[in-house]
């Protein structure tokens, strides 16, 4: 597919953009899969000219609002802004009245007044979606407690690099059902292979949203033995035990031992398979360091591919793409 990047056009004023509606980037499910290739085409295409770009978003600001610590999230957006040509805000909840309680309405309306698209890393999806609905100016989820979209773009974007085209393939998960993992259902819909979940009892995803990606037609294959997952599969991922801000707890590492990714786990993928992680990762915890640190890794890759799956998706919520 190719795809025109254009600087959007400065005849087209904020209350044009009301009338129309912003172009939210929330979640994988709320796109069909062209939307989303188109997403990924762009983001290769500024990968392939590096730091040479058309700028177009010269003269656009990018509001980045953290109430979780980032790193990844953090540097890929701020950079992706600027090698786009755009400004970029920082606010944590220390640096805004989101701290002192005002609400997430009031903050989406006088944002939407200064920047032309937030992006929101919090730990309450409703947070997420009451910003969207009263914000007048696109909104990104840079992660939730629910989702994580901007890292499986980065991660489909890194399969297929490697591997090339993911549809038809087997990617196996191991470990806990959380946000990535639930990003990773709905990548298996969209994006139509198989995913095998391999969770103990108590972490598994949402049963709702097993139902709806099962409804859509999606291959997910939920067990409870990391090696039936594994096998034969051409990726393994898998993600921390512990969420940022999570008291470590010993009940929870119990049961999730035996999905730790091993050197073993990894010989019963197809011979070929490769091992990703979106990072902070913990050795000797989730996976081993013969694993992450191995030939078969490609974490560091995924990591970069951040930076240009976000300007990907930056281009085309403020319309820089057709």
């Amino acid at each position: 597919m190719s795809t025109t990047l254009r600087r959007p056009s400065t005849e087209q004023g904020r209350s044009s953009d009301r009338t129309a509606g912003p172009r939210h980037f929330l979640d994988l499910r709320d796109f069909d899969t062209a939307t989303l290739r188109q997403m990924l085409d762009i983001a290769s295409g500024f990968k392939r000219a590096g730091r040479v770009t058309s700028r177009p978003l010269a003269g656009k600001t990018l509001a980045l609002i953290f109430e979780k610590p980032s790193t990844r999230t953090r540097v890929s957006f701020e950079v992706g802004m600027r090698q786009l040509g755009g400004e970029v805000v920082v606010l944590s909840d220390k640096d805004s009245q989101l701290g002192r309680g005002e609400s997430i309405a009031d903050t989406a309306r006088v944002l939407s007044r200064y920047v032309d698209a937030i992006m929101l890393r919090t730990d309450r999806a409703s947070k997420l979606h009451d910003l969207a609905d009263n914000a007048t100016v696109p909104v990104i989820n840079g992660l939730t407690e629910a989702s994580h979209p901007c890292q499986l773009m980065a991660d489909v974007m890194t399969f297929e690099e490697h591997r090339g085209p993911i549809a038809g393939q087997t990617v196996a998960w191991c470990g806990d059902g959380n946000n990535v993992a639930r990003s990773w259902i709905e990548a298996a819909v969209r994006f139509d292979f198989t995913l095998r979940l391999a969770t103990p009892d108590g972490l598994r995803p949402p049963d709702d949203l097993v139902a709806w990606a099962l409804g859509q037609g999606g291959r997910i294959e939920l067990t409870d033995d990391a090696m039936q997952a594994a096998d034969g599969a051409r990726c393994v991922v898998t993600d921390t035990w512990i969420s940022m801000a999570d008291e470590p707890d010993p009940v929870r590492h119990t049961l999730l031992a035996p999905y730790r990714v091993t050197n073993r786990l990894m010989e019963a993928a197809a011979p070929d398979a490769i091992f990703m992680h979106c990072l902070p990762a913990h050795r000797g915890e989730e996976v081993d360091a013969g694993v992450i640190d191995g030939p078969r890794s490609v974490v560091f890759d995924e990591a970069e591919n951040r930076l240009h799956a976000q300007k990907g998706v930056l281009a085309w919520v403020m319309g820089a793409a057709r």
